[in-house]
Formats: structure tokens, C-alpha cells, sequence
């Protein structure tokens, strides 16, 4: 939902909502960053609350065994025998789970969420444990994310509200009118309110106008309609309380904005006078009057937003200035623990292993004193079955490949330009510690001028002596790009190429002249570096643009950058920009 000019008063009334029926309700979502905005929102939640309701917060990083239960560690080891650890979701029964930063919560963590918000218990197999211990509680997902960063979109399902802070300021800040004992009172008459029969439909054909695919939308929406009911000591759900329900469930759930209806666009000349009575069904008018109230909480920017986001998440795996996430033994955030040995540089989970091999000392110890002796028997036996290693997820290095055409055509034009760009991409990279290489083809073949490099002294060097005039060997330069790129992708980097010509290639890789062979090789190298996936950007440093040039583009699916007359500045913010896109 948009913060507008109600969103705190809305914002207070979704806390007062969650109050009254927080399992019923699952939850709601806070989009809003740390600070007193949202601790005074979280205080006037707890205010709301029965004293006795337990609140805990859930960490983005907390492990499966103090989230669901199992061993504890320390008084197994002392005592000798297995001891049951109540976890996270057991102590919070009745109560409400804070999940801190929710957008970064692990997969692991936000799938025992979810299950137990379905099945309301929690199933523990794990530590030579087996039980279902019942766990009712409701989630205040506080997101904190940045940009397309958000919550698990599975959690957000499986909560009713969602309320956005972020555009709201302290001076919005008002004093709740809700008090405890009218919540106290509206929790006894929650889903006790009737239901008009057309209340469902239109609650259900305002999800469908606004693209709301999941069905547990419209039966949220019932549920806040009933507890507003409830808190306005009303035995009927009425309209406000069905327009209530589409603000806070329905419009932040959005992914479409609906057409003007058909009785909109007809034309006038077949509408009725206005003098005359038009008679407009009940259903309808509800059904209308809770769309409006759903569009008037909808950012009228949603579906720009919707498609950057779709964009954004197309383009995540492949140009980047972080690089690509993968697994990793040693180093990066940890995502999990597994069973295995220590081999290959892998990180021992000392506490992880010892719960493992706690349940079986008892066992283990009697063993080892018939074989051994009571007096010499260990009193701690770890068998290699016990090995649990920590798992990690890290973002590989960025590796950005130069491929500048220092030929006669470009020599002649733009090699100043495209030098001074380069440099300035250069700084950019040394900023984010990312390496840098250089390939300069000339004459008859391209030549590795720089290596996969940090060092930007080094690099600026390498660029300014680079010479230019003679031929254009662009099938040669996308030959020598692949291979490095191939050899760096080899190494665990995350090469990028960036291919500065005008793709005027007259020069075949075995040296002889010919534009059209050469024209020819240079395409096919092309589609050798689109098989390859590896992701490239081709700017076109002629003064005007070339079809060559994007044809080479299209040929390796690549980025077409065009700036003719561009100086240097213009050239390494377009290609930045394309480069982080």
C-alpha cells in the first residue's frame, strides 16, 4: 500500500486488526526501514496485545535447531543422555514472531515458516527426534529491503496485511484511538458478524480486476472485514468495512490496473437522459465501490514498477557489478549445514557436529569401556558420521574485458575518446575491486595488452601507450575475448566483455585482406561468443551509426550501446549503465 495521507492511520488500524485475530489474519508485512516510525508502530502492537502473548524475534541467519527444536548441546553433554531444546516457533505459540529484515531470511528458514503457518504445529525430524509440537502464531515481516529487495513473496501469501512506512516521516506520526480493553472486547465477537451474500463476490471479482492470482487473498479479506466489524461492535460487515479490506489485503497484492468498464465507454449518444433512473443492481454498486476503494491505495506508478522489477530480476544472472552468486566451502554467507568429511578446504561445524553425536555418547562411552576400559574409555566419542561442514554463499569476482579497436578507422575518429572512457571505466572498477583486462587489435591480430588485473596504475599504463592505425581484425579480437573470458569464467570469476568498435572488420584471421571473408568471420565468432553465454556490451565508436556494428551486436547477444560524437564522459556512463543494468 502506498503511505499516503491515511497510511499511518491505516497503518495503526492493521495493528489493531492483527490484534484482535493474529492467527486468523497470519500477519502482516511492514515495508519500512529501522527507526522510530516503526518502533513506535511495533509499541503500539505490543500495547494491544494481552500481556501474557509471547513476542520473539526470528534473526535472518538463525539456524534450524533454535528455530524448530532438537538437542540441547550443553545438557546432553553434561548429563549423558538426550535433552529436548524448545525452539523459536514452540516458545511463540499464541503469540507473534518479528522476523527481522525479512527480505533476507534463509530458504530454509521461510520454508519451516510456511509449513508452520499451514499446518499450525511443527514437525521436528531431526537429532534422532521425532515430534509435532502445535505452534499458532502470527508473523510481523518487518521488510527492509532496498530497490526490487523484498520479502519472500511465499510468506507474504501467507499473511493477511501489508502496510508500506517508507514514504511516512515522524511528523505523520498520530496517537492510536485503539485501546486494549476494545480490542479485549472485539476479540470476543470476531467472526461472529454476518456476511452480506454478495460480500464474497465482490470481494472476489476486485481480486481478479486487480491480477490477485491467490486464492488466499478474498479469504483474507473476509477475515479483516469480519474483525473491523468487530471493532466497531457491529453485528453486520458492512461497505467501509469491505473498502477497509481491499485497502489493506487486495491493493497491495496488485498486479494489474482494471479497464474502464463497458458502461463507461459506451458511447453518448446511447446512454440514457440524465433526468431518467437508471437502476443499477445492488451487486454491482459493491462491486464497484470496493474496486474504487482498492485503486485509491494502488501507486499509480504500479505497473511501471511491475515491469522494472520483471526486468530487473531477467537481468540478475547475467551483467552485474557484483558478480554471480554461488556455493562456496570457505567464505561468503553462511546458508546451511550438511553432513560431509573434511576434504577440500571444507569449514568443520564444530557445534553442529557435537549435536549430531550427542544423542549416542551414552551408548558410545558403555562401548568403548568394554573395549578399552572404564578408566580409559574418552569421554567424548565423534564418529566420522558425525562430520557436519558449513555451507556458504558468496558473489564470485567480477572480471571486465576491454576490447578496444585501435585500427586506422577508429584511430583516426575516436581511439582518443574511447581511451579516455575506458579510463574512466577503469577507475570504476578499481573502486569496486573488480579485474580488469585489455585486448587492442590492430593490423593483422588482436594482442593481449593486459591480463586480468587489479592494479589501475598498471592498466592506465597499458592504455596509453596503445598505438593506433592498420587493419581491423575483429574476427581475431572476439576469437581472443572468448578465450580470456572462457579462462577467467574457468577460474570462478564472472567475465564481462566489453567490445569498443565500429565494426568495420577487413582483416581475416590468417592476416590476408578481404571484407567481405572477414565480415563473415567476424560474425561467426560472434555466435560463438553468444553459445558461449557469455554477457557482453558492443559500443559503436563510429560518428554515426553502423549496421556492422549491430549486427555484430545482435550476432553475440550482446548490448548495442550508440553515442555518436560522444565525449568520454557520455561513453563510460552509457557503458556503466548498460554494464549494471
Amino acid at each position: 500500500m502506498r503511505a499516503t495521507a491515511t497510511g499511518w492511520s491505516d497503518a495503526l488500524t492493521a495493528a489493531a486488526l492483527l490484534a484482535i485475530d493474529p492467527v486468523g489474519l497470519g500477519g502482516i508485512c511492514i515495508r519500512s526501514g529501522a527507526g522510530p516510525l516503526r518502533d513506535h508502530w511495533l509499541e503500539t502492537l505490543r500495547g494491544l496485545l494481552p500481556e501474557q502473548t509471547p513476542l520473539r524475534k526470528c534473526p535472518p541467519a538463525i539456524s534450524d535447531g533454535r528455530l524448530l527444536g532438537g538437542i540441547d548441546l550443553a545438557a546432553t553433554l553434561s548429563v549423558g543422555r538426550p535433552v529436548i531444546e524448545r525452539g523459536l516457533l514452540a516458545e511463540v505459540n499464541g503469540g507473534i514472531l518479528v522476523a527481522v529484515m525479512a527480505e533476507r531470511l534463509a530458504a530454509s528458514t521461510v520454508a519451516h515458516l510456511n509449513s508452520a503457518l499451514d499446518m499450525r504445529e511443527i514437525v521436528i525430524e531431526r537429532d534422532g527426534l521425532s515430534q509435532r509440537i502445535p505452534s499458532l502464531f502470527a508473523v510481523v515481516a518487518l521488510d527492509e529491503g532496498i530497490g526490487d529487495e523484498r520479502a519472500a513473496p511465499s510468506i507474504c501469501d501467507r499473511i493477511a496485511l501489508r502496510v508500506d512506512l517508507t514514504d511516512l516521516s515522524r511528523q505523520d506520526m498520530i496517537g492510536s484511538t485503539f485501546c486494549a480493553d476494545q480490542i479485549a472486547a472485539a476479540r470476543g465477537r470476531v467472526g461472529k458478524a454476518k456476511l452480506p451474500a454478495h460480500a464474497l463476490k465482490a470481494l472476489c471479482s476486485t481480486a481478479a480486476s486487480l491480477g490477485v492470482a491467490s486464492l488466499r487473498a478474498p479469504l483474507f479479506a473476509i477475515r479483516v472485514a469480519r474483525a473491523a466489524a468487530a471493532l466497531d461492535d457491529d453485528d453486520r460487515v458492512r461497505d467501509a468495512h469491505l473498502e477497509l479490506a481491499a485497502r489493506l489485503v487486495l491493493a497491495p497484492r496488485a498486479t494489474a490496473i482494471p479497464e474502464a468498464s463497458s458502461a463507461e465507454a459506451e458511447p453518448a449518444k446511447n446512454r440514457e437522459p440524465e433526468g431518467a433512473e437508471q437502476h443499477v443492481p445492488e451487486d454491482a454498486q459493491l462491486d464497484d465501490l470496493v474496486l474504487a476503494a482498492a485503486l485509491a491505495a494502488i501507486p499509480p506508478d504500479l505497473l511501471k514498477r511491475l515491469r522494472v522489477g520483471d526486468q530487473d530480476k531477467l537481468r540478475s544472472a547475467s551483467v552485474g557489478k557484483q558478480g554471480m552468486s554461488r556455493v562456496s566451502k570457505q567464505r561468503g554467507r553462511p546458508i546451511g549445514v550438511r553432513r560431509g568429511e573434511l576434504r577440500s578446504g571444507a569449514r568443520l561445524n564444530v557445534l553442529e557436529t557435537l549435536r549430531s553425536a550427542a544423542p549416542w555418547q551414552s551408548l558410545r562411552r558403555r562401548t568403548q569401556s568394554q573395549l578399552v576400559g572404564a578408566d580409559r574409555a574418552p569421554r567424548l566419542v565423534i564418529h566420522r558420521d558425525d562430520f557436519r561442514v558449513t555451507r556458504f554463499r558468496e558473489r564470485s569476482a567480477t572480471s571486465t574485458i576491454f576490447v578496444v579497436d585501435a585500427s586506422g578507422s577508429s584511430a583516426l575518429r575516436r581511439l582518443a575518446e574511447v581511451k579516455g572512457a575506458v579510463e574512466l571505466l577503469l577507475a570504476d572498477c578499481y573502486v569496486r575491486r573488480d579485474e580488469v583486462a585489455l585486448i587492442a587489435f590492430r593490423g593483422k591480430a588482436a594482442e593481449l595488452i593486459l591480463p586480468p588485473t587489479r592494479s589501475l596504475t598498471r592498466a592506465k599504463r597499458s592504455l596509453a601507450a596503445l598505438p593506433g592505425g592498420g587493419g581491423t581484425p575483429l574476427s581475431a579480437a572476439i576469437v581472443s575475448a572468448t578465450s580470456l573470458a572462457l579462462a577467467v569464467r574457468s577460474k570462478g570469476h564472472c567475465p564481462t566483455i566489453v567490445l569498443m568498435t565500429d565494426g568495420r572488420a577487413n582483416v581475416c584471421r590468417d592476416g590476408h585482406s578481404g571484407r567481405t571473408e572477414a565480415e563473415s568471420e567476424a560474425r561467426d565468432a560472434a555466435r560463438q561468443l553468444r553459445v558461449s553465454t557469455i554477457p557482453a556490451v558492443v559500443v559503436d565508436t563510429s560518428p554515426r551509426p553502423q549496421q556492422q556494428a549491430a549486427g555484430i551486436a545482435a550476432e553475440m547477444n550482446a548490448r548495442y550501446v550508440v553515442l555518436p560524437y560522444a565525449d568520454a564522459a557520455k561513453l563510460s556512463r552509457a557503458i556503466r549503465a548498460h554494464m549494471q543494468a
